[in-house]
């Protein structure tokens, strides 16, 4: 039976379904009485066309990598872990703890703390609803939606009632000192004299997310334990008849998925805030699936989703500060680019791919 190109699959089906996405934003932009070209040049030089704005949209960026490979490898185990949120919640309170409980003497020695204790933290509100899909067959979904709301609550009251400084009003840890604080890309970028815009949140946690692309590509294509997932994700009767375990395979994709989104803690609490506050995680884990849906679940497309994503989120903003356009628009542009690269994805497939076995150019 043919099938489309690889390269196609992979690259042209996304981007066919990006520029319907941006088409019909585009329109919606016009039926409210404002110009989309403008807006589109608002959003690129506000997110891209200085280095301030790339600071932010790579602090976005670095969030959203995370959660997507978070999503991937559960995808790829052919689970749907819709927990990111709970799990980058935890990955906080396990930031807050390395940076607040010990001291000390350098930002990179509570770097490798916080990484350590936000992926433990992560892996660990992941595990029950893990074992409760492949011990008890409870659905993922359900069970990791129903931590999210527990993660919330548990940090709601640690925070008021634990962690929140005497004296203090507003719901949050204390400050973290200041050997925790992490370098920002201006710093970074400074020490080989790169000029850089100061101010903006992107820090050295970027780096931690692009060896976290590094080290899923490889577990999940170099390694027996990522070749007995994608086998489980594939055919779950097949892996059993060739002797993969499902609870192991299970726990497993679902301990890593969780280490990733609690990681994702770390760009926000300790590089950005410097202090653990209540929503740190700002959505990040619901969009990390739209980023592994649209990056094909592999660690290079996620890069470049959550690149786009970055994009949206910081052109976003700048179109709701130098134009009328409502913030909850630029909210309905995400969500139709989410619904055109995820949800209909198959509508520009389908034509796609009978036009590549009509011209001759289809796979076997």
């Amino acid at each position: 039976m043919g099938r489309m190109p690889k390269w196609a699959d992979a690259v042209l089906v996304p981007l066919l379904s990006l520029i319907i996405a941006f088409v019909i934003s585009g329109l919606v932009i016009l039926a409210i009485g404002e110009d989309p070209v403008e807006a589109l040049k608002i959003m690129v030089t506000g997110a891209l066309g200085s280095t301030y704005g790339w600071g932010y949209t790579l602090y976005y960026a670095t969030n959203f990598i995370l959660t997507g490979l978070a999503v991937a490898i559960a995808f790829h185990a052919g689970l749907f872990n819709i927990g990111g949120e709970g799990q980058a919640t935890l990955g906080g309170l396990g930031v807050a703890i390395a940076c607040l409980m010990l001291p000390w003497p350098h930002w990179s020695l509570a770097l490798l703390a916080s990484v350590v204790l936000s992926a433990a933290f992560g892996a660990a509100w992941a595990a029950a609803p893990a074992w409760l899909q492949a011990k008890r067959g409870s659905h993922i979904v359900i069970t990791t939606i129903m931590f999210n709301f527990i993660a919330a609550a548990l940090l709601n009251y640690l925070l008021v009632n634990v962690m929140r400084p005497r004296g203090q009003m507003d719901p949050a840890s204390a400050r973290f000192p200041a050997e925790t604080n992490l370098p920002d890309l201006h710093q970074m970028l400074g020490w080989f004299g790169i000029p850089f815009a100061k101010g903006t949140p992107a820090n050295v946690s970027l780096f931690v997310a692009l060896i976290a692309c590094v080290a899923v590509w490889a577990i999940i294509w170099r390694t027996r334990l990522g070749y007995e997932i994608r086998s489980f994700g594939k055919s779950e009767k097949a892996a059993i008849y060739a002797g993969i375990s499902p609870v192991r395979i299970t726990m497993y994709a679902m301990l890593i998925s969780g280490a990733l989104s609690g990681l994702m803690a770390v760009n926000t609490v300790q590089g950005e805030a410097n202090r653990l506050l209540l929503n740190s995680v700002e959505g990040a884990g619901f969009i990390g699936i739209a980023v592994a849906l649209m990056g094909r679940s592999h660690p290079v497309g996620v890069f470049f989703a959550a690149l786009l994503f970055g994009f949206l989120y910081q052109g976003g903003a700048e179109l709701a500060l130098w134009t009328k356009i409502p913030r909850e628009l630029i909210t309905v542009i995400q969500a139709l680019v989410i619904l055109f690269t995820g949800a209909l994805d198959d509508m520009v497939r389908a034509p796609l791919k009978r036009l590549f076995l009509a011209s001759g150019r289809g796979g076997q």
